[in-house]
């Protein structure tokens, strides 16, 4: 990039200009990562300030039993395989519950497009956890399952949505997105719901009052031009509705290491890698930059690894997820050292070893509790940091 550019640039951020598409690509063809990161820490700590946001929750995946056969896609399986599940109501009941405890306040429930499992189950499984946890929030289904929900249901996605919240249904999640792009789309994904219907059951979600994430899945095949169309494309449609709260960029992941049958379910492994940490923190930055209407960029640091996610709060990120507990669509893939639950604790000290100010959410982003700034090392320590994973 020329230095000329470079100040253009750099004058329309701290303006506050909406940045281009051209402009998107020329922040990704930066190869100054410190300039990338000052710029987009400037503009989360002008909407943030110090704060780094989490929360307690609890991830569900009900089946991983799926129509689909997505080309990236490691949690899938078909029926008949050996290491294929569905729970049962109370299973999943009983799942929820184990964290009761832990003070939860999401549970957070993504599943395969399940080929038999009828359109009442999901409702009903709804209803039943919110009778056994009042109190939690029910952050559920994708907007592909909701298009699926469509189709085996014979209902709108407006009548779905009423008998979801209904059941107690607080928030979609924001998968189902990966990259929007048909010249990227059409090559890894094997379900029918794309950017028209992604964009039409979050529009019509937003309308009924409900604060959704975002989400993008990076590191494959796209190409930056791709990421940044993706963003555009969802802040386009932020400006019309309002209703995103955050957005989430996702890492790609490769198989590891499978699960019980060792079978490598990516088909597209061997043409791709995944995304190097300075890759992670500079779409987290031209992400942030980009996204002058969203008000919270999310590094899911399961999919990221924890040293990452500490240096992503320095380029444009401020909220850290949660506790998880056994994120599944990652971990039947990979093995390179995330953990599977963080715990209140565990998080506050992540987020004050890397300089910031802890704060508990809700599923809206509504504060739960605002923590002290980070005491003193001399304080808080008398042994050295440990390096995360």
């Amino acid at each position: 990039m020329d230095a000329g550019l470079k100040r253009e640039l750099e004058a329309k951020v701290y303006a506050g200009e909406r940045l281009t598409r051209s402009d998107g690509i020329a922040l990704y063809d930066s190869d100054d990562l410190a300039w990338l990161g000052r710029l987009a820490h400037h503009r989360r700590t002008e909407l943030n300030g110090d704060r780094v946001m989490f929360n307690v929750n609890r991830h569900l995946n009900l089946t991983n039993v799926c129509s689909a056969s997505c080309a990236y896609c490691s949690f899938q399986r078909k029926p008949g395989e050996k290491d294929a599940y569905t729970m049962r109501i109370d299973e999943a009941v009983r799942k929820a519950k184990e964290m009761e405890d832990e003070q939860l306040t999401e549970l957070h429930i993504v599943n395969g497009l399940h080929p038999t499992l009828p359109w009442r189950y999901y409702p009903k499984v709804l209803s039943e956890l919110k009778a056994a946890l009042p109190k939690v929030k029910l952050k559920a289904f994708t907007a592909t399952e909701v298009q699926w929900f469509e189709k085996i249901s014979g209902l709108s996605a407006d009548e779905i949505l009423d008998e979801l919240m209904d059941a107690g249904l607080e928030s979609l999640t924001g998968g189902g997105a990966e990259i929007f792009d048909w010249e990227v789309r059409q090559h890894i994904v094997d379900h029918a719901c794309h950017w028209e219907d992604w964009s039409r059951i979050h529009r019509l979600a937003h309308a009924k009052g409900m604060k959704t994430p975002s989400t993008m899945l990076y590191g494959h095949i796209e190409e930056p031009r791709h990421r940044v169309d993706h963003v555009l494309r969802l802040r386009e449609l932020q400006d019309e509705t309002g209703g995103f709260v955050v957005f989430i960029p996702l890492r790609y992941q490769h198989d590891f290491v499978d699960s019980a049958d060792g079978k490598i379910r990516n088909r597209i492994q061997a043409r791709t890698t995944m995304a190097s940490p300075a890759e992670s923190l500079k779409t987290f930055a031209v992400s942030r930059l980009l996204f002058d209407n969203v008000p919270h960029v999310k590094c899911f640091w399961v999919m990221h690894g924890l040293s990452v996610a500490q240096l992503s709060l320095n380029f444009g990120v401020d909220d850290l997820d949660g506790s998880v507990v056994e994120y599944k669509i990652t971990h039947d893939a990979d093995s390179y050292g995330t953990p599977n639950t963080m715990h209140r604790d565990d998080l506050l000290h992540l987020i004050w070893d890397a300089g910031f100010r802890p704060v508990e959410r809700n599923t809206r982003y509504e504060v739960v509790k605002e923590y002290d700034p980070a005491p003193s090392l001399a304080e808080r320590r008398s042994e050295p940091q440990q390096v995360w994973a």
